[in-house]
């Protein structure tokens, strides 16, 4: 198995438990943050697994795609959790109702967008808004994966061209 796949797949278990765990009241705010470390965690565990000799470009590669695969099995268990409340935990009555209690100054922008505000409260809405994010945080954990591998692997390489034979000290 791959070192990419080895530290996605644990990623993506951590991932998963994250994305349940943001459905408690104010751990989202802390699973996102240690969101953002477990990307940059996968990337530097695929950068420590790949076989020598390393180089920055290598631990970068292994360590984006498992920032992608973590965050595509995270993403996926948001996507699922956010339509499940969605459509079954009546999330729908209770954004139509916030959205009534707007004062009219908030609301009036988006008819003269010409966007009628009850999409926002439909399914295909949610899915299709978390789909996006989904995206968008699979090229964040890609960006910062690859980052944790390529310093890995720079730091790695700095402590070994550091030291100097003894033979060769004058």
């Amino acid at each position: 198995m791959s070192s990419s796949l080895k530290a996605g797949l644990i990623g993506a278990a951590v991932a998963i438990v994250f994305s349940l765990l943001s459905l408690v009241p104010c751990l989202g705010c802390v699973t996102a943050i240690l969101g953002l470390v477990l990307y940059v965690g996968v990337g530097v565990l695929a950068a420590y697994w790949t076989k020598p000799p390393r180089d920055v470009g290598r631990g970068a590669g292994a360590g984006a795609v498992a920032g992608l695969i973590t965050a595509f099995a995270g993403g996926l268990t948001t996507v699922v959790v956010n339509t499940l409340r969605f459509t079954v935990g009546g999330a729908e009555a209770t954004l139509r109702r916030q959205f009534r209690q707007l004062p009219p100054g908030m609301r009036e922008p988006w008819r003269d967008w010409g966007i009628d505000p009850r999409v926002l409260t439909t399914p295909a809405f949610t899915v299709g808004f978390s789909a996006v994010c989904c995206g968008l945080g699979m090229l964040l954990a890609a960006a910062l994966g690859a980052a944790g591998g390529a310093i890995l692997v720079s730091l790695q390489r700095d402590d070994t061209s550091s030291t100097i034979p003894p033979e060769r000290i004058e």
